[in-house]
């Protein structure tokens, strides 16, 4: 059973960035206006914030990172441990963790990770420091979390191209002894990797001209084998059915109910999928914020940009305990419990496009 109570960590702190691009469906030039209305009001998503071809994940996440040390007041030399968690890499080789340690000045001691997880990145993130840091051998980690998800998809995939919004956040964890534990539960089903992929461009099946080539399968769906692919209706059924179940257990566990629960943070994949789980699990939807009509799908952005979005003020002022669920690429899927203290949360910059 791959579950972890991870002791003597807090979370100190949290910011993010998205590139100052916003694009409502119809921008997209994809949708008529029925269809760009049907699309809003189905999935939810009206806003996604769109980088340039200029602007890579690092770029996002280095951006929370500067103005998340500044805002906690850490000195760099510090920072003991530095994960970028992202599909999104600056090149194949070297990691970009690296490459972020030595752009934002970081020693050369840092312990360095490159984490491609996907939407359940977040939590992979914190499960991986936390337990680098539980024993107090290293005191502080910084996480960048971040994608440029718009650049991975066929801008003629109808399935693929409304959903996502790019970004990049920050997350500081402390060791810390008075710090209540971390509870992280995990899930793979890798028998449904298909369902979200790219086909060419490892190893594999390296890229070659046909990688370039695009297919009309039907329903505004067109794609080349470089392009990443969403199955729909796979992922629906996997994601309302997987991580319900998942969640459920967690609080049978840690004795936890709706009254002892602060907020629900759930992916926000689409409003269809949230609403589902959200119903089965019967949860208030006072606990239950959304952002996703703002952002899009942000991938392991999800979880910290609902604190920053939704819970920012509550959370520099009092103590909250919160339930996080991510399901996404691999099948992977995850819970976390988390119990912060009063943290710092930075503003949400949208970074200025050059």
């Amino acid at each position: 059973m791959a579950q972890w109570q991870i002791k003597n960590v807090a979370l100190r702190g949290v910011a993010g960035t998205v590139p100052n691009n916003p694009k409502t469906t119809m921008d997209l030039g994809l949708f008529t206006q029925e269809e760009a209305d049907t699309f809003d009001n189905t999935v939810g998503i009206k806003k996604r914030y769109v980088a340039t071809d200029d602007i890579c994940a690092s770029d996002l996440c280095y951006d929370a990172a500067e103005r998340l040390l500044a805002g906690l007041g850490w000195e760099k030399d510090s920072i003991d441990v530095l994960l970028f968690e992202s599909v999104c890499p600056d090149y194949r080789t070297p990691p970009t963790s690296g490459i972020l340690q030595a752009r934002l000045g970081l020693p050369t001691s840092t312990f360095v990770m490159d984490i491609p997880m996907g939407c359940c990145g977040c939590i992979y993130a914190i499960n991986i420091a936390g337990n680098l840091l539980t024993n107090g051998n290293v005191k502080r980690a910084l996480l960048l979390v971040g994608d440029t998800a718009t650049r991975m998809g066929s801008p003629k995939d109808k399935s693929r191209v409304p959903l996502f919004g790019d970004c990049g956040t920050a997350i500081a964890l402390e060791y810390d002894l008075t710090a209540e534990d971390i509870v992280i539960d995990f899930n793979t089903l890798g028998s449904g990797y298909e369902a979200l992929m790219t086909p060419h461009g490892g190893f594999r099946h390296p890229v070659t001209s046909q990688s370039f080539e695009y297919e009309d399968f039907g329903n505004g769906i067109v794609r080349a084998p470089k392009d990443t692919l969403i199955n729909g209706m796979d992922v629906f059924a996997f994601a309302i059915s997987r991580p319900p179940v998942s969640i459920k257990k967690v609080m049978q566990q840690y004795d936890l109910n709706i009254d002892n629960v602060d907020y629900f943070l759930i992916h926000q994949a689409n409003k269809l999928i949230v609403d589902r789980i959200v119903k089965k699990l019967k949860l208030p939807l006072d606990k239950t914020p959304y952002d996703l009509q703002e952002f899009g799908n942000l991938g392991g952005c999800s979880i910290p940009m609902l604190m920053i979005y939704n819970l920012k003020e509550e959370l520099t002022i009092r103590p909250l305990t919160l339930v996080c669920s991510a399901f996404g690429l691999g099948l992977t899927w995850g819970t976390m419990v988390v119990r912060t203290q009063r943290m710092i949360v930075e503003p949400i910059n949208y970074m200025k496009i050059q």
